[in-house]
């Protein structure tokens, strides 16, 4: 298995380490009914979820940027590194939504979205 396809693995992991920072030692939590509570949160824990929430989204659009050049025969040095790029960018992402730097989270994820049309772009022209 290529590395890019092994950063699809490790994609599919960040939004579950968010919700884990959301829920992680809170007392008064629930897992009844766990979204009444991610959603009755505020400070860094309703960060986290926001920050799970969004790597959720990010994550089709990356595995089918992955599959489109692994199937297409794309440069594999290149859609390794590109895929490396998201997902440094994506962790930074999170670091960045639960520590509420908004500049820099809006960089770290344009990194992430740069990674995923140049990945479907190295399919292109493959």
């Amino acid at each position: 298995m290529t590395f890019a396809l092994w950063c699809v693995f490790a994609a599919l992991w960040l939004p579950l380490i968010w919700s884990i920072a959301a829920k992680w030692g809170a007392s008064d939590y629930s897992n009844t009914r766990p979204r009444d509570w991610l959603e009755s949160q505020q400070g860094w824990r309703q960060r986290a979820a926001w920050a799970q929430q969004n790597a959720w989204e990010a994550f089709a659009p990356f595995a089918a940027a992955v599959l489109t050049a692994h199937v297409l025969g794309a440069d594999q040095n290149m859609a390794n590194w590109l895929a490396a790029l998201f997902i440094v960018s994506r962790a930074l992402h999170g670091v960045f939504y639960v520590l509420d730097r908004s500049t820099a989270r809006s960089v770290a994820w344009f990194g992430g979205m740069v990674a995923v049309v140049w990945l479907f772009v190295a399919a292109a022209s493959a």
